[in-house]
């Protein structure tokens, strides 16, 4: 959530990053609300201190023996006025709060200008394409030809876009995930986290899902509660309205399970794992001092990055230019893997700073250095998502027999085991 002190003092600067973002919006019912809220405030710190002065003299006026009826009477007229004016703050305040919520997060400066991804800057590439001596094949068709990946049985069970690994694929996603656990708990200084796979409405507002994405989530009717769309959602808000006493950064890592409804129009990238509804992912999130955020962003975008080379996929890695930012983002860095049966770069992961967006949400806050409470900086990234990363490995280190090769950063997680085997 913007800061209502920054929109009061630089409305046109606060117009002007929303409109990189490419959003045309009008601050003037913000500050509208936010000056009739802070009216109605003094109106009614105005009113209690009377009351308070008056109860004072109630007693004075009765130990003297004099008649307090009237001002009595005064008193309860006072006291209907004071609790109208305060349902009229709570509701203003709700107004203001909605009015809030609904705007985005402002583009960071060193964000590029732009409307769309056209605008996006390629930062840097590692590797090069695998030199086939083959026609490289897509990920679904190796998928069948290995038996390790079940769509249309998948589809029976539930629907499109939830997709079944089965055998050497569900084998090699968990030895994936282990693998990039192990890495970012043991040598990038991340703790692990098991969060709930459902949250509330709170949670989805604090990171900044709600209210803008909510047609994009799966709601458990009944309970109340959302199926996460990542993990950023539960290990974020576990800090929720607390000021945290320990030091900065935290760095939190979690493995889950991702639940979205928005996996992309009827027929665009809808074959194979390229767009799913359901798909696993490993989540870096990062509570930091706002003086180090864009230090510790580039450091999260490193992490990522490890875990490709580990591996050893071709990646590039590209700066969002402002009308491509999430709704939460202040700045972002997408590293996109390259499919060569696919023939195309897919996102595996987007590392974000947020600033105090979402720690404003959500309320968390730490003992800046006055020791007072401050706002920190909350930062996330994919460390990474699986469906694209299971189809990069498998169109990258594909074999003419039909045959995958395992990485030799995984082979200690599969027995040892050197590749894939087409079934017979």
């Amino acid at each position: 959530m913007l800061d209502i002190k920054q929109i009061r003092r630089d409305p046109d600067g606060i117009a002007a990053g929303l409109l990189a973002k490419g959003v045309s919006a009008s601050l003037d019912d913000v500050l509208r609300l936010d000056e009739m809220r802070r009216t109605l405030l003094t109106e009614v710190e105005a009113k209690k201190s009377e009351r308070n002065s008056v109860s004072k003299d109630i007693g004075r006026l009765k130990q003297a023996g004099e008649d307090i009826t009237p001002t009595q009477q005064a008193m309860r007229v006072l006291g209907e006025e004071i609790g109208e004016l305060d349902r009229r703050v709570k509701c203003v305040g709700a107004e203001l709060q909605e009015a809030l919520l609904a705007l985005p997060n402002v583009p960071h400066e060193s964000a590029p200008v732009g409307a769309d991804e056209s605008a996006n800057l390629n930062l840097r590439t590692y590797g090069a394409p695998m030199d086939f001596a083959f026609e490289p094949q897509p990920h679904w068709d190796i998928g069948k030809q290995l038996g390790i990946l079940e769509f249309e049985r998948a589809a029976k069970v539930t629907g499109s876009g939830f997709p079944m690994l089965m055998g050497w694929g569900a084998r090699l996603q968990r030895a994936l995930i282990q693998f990039m656990l192990d890495v970012h708990t043991q040598e990038h200084g991340y703790q692990e986290v098991a969060p709930p796979y459902l949250v509330n409405a709170d949670a989805m507002t604090g990171t900044g899902q709600l209210p803008k994405l909510k047609e994009d989530m799966y709601y458990v009717e009944g309970d109340e509660l959302y199926l996460i769309p990542t993990a950023e959602v539960p290990v974020t808000n576990i800090y929720r309205d607390e000021i945290i006493d320990r030091p900065l950064p935290i760095c939190l890592t979690a493995y889950t399970p991702c639940f979205r409804r928005e996996a992309g129009a009827a027929g665009k990238d809808t074959r194979g794992l390229i767009r799913v509804h359901q798909f696993d992912k490993v989540e870096m999130v990062k509570f930091v001092e706002p003086q180090t955020s864009y230090d510790e962003l580039e450091r999260l975008v490193a992490d990522a990055e490890d875990i490709l080379q580990r591996l050893g996929l071709h990646y590039r890695v590209i700066e969002l230019c402002s009308g491509d930012l999430s709704f939460a983002a202040a700045k972002c860095y997408d590293i996109e893997l390259w499919a060569p049966g696919y023939g195309d770069w897919l996102e595996v992961s987007s590392c974000s700073n947020f600033e105090d967006f979402q720690a404003r949400r959500a309320g968390i806050r730490y003992r800046g250095p006055s020791g007072k409470p401050e706002f920190l900086h909350t930062l996330n990234g994919s460390g990474v998502a699986l469906p694209r990363l299971m189809i990069a490995l498998l169109e990258t280190y594909q074999q003419a027999d039909g045959s995958v090769m395992i990485p030799g950063a995984l082979r200690s997680y599969v027995g040892g085991a050197e590749r894939i085997e087409p079934v017979g």
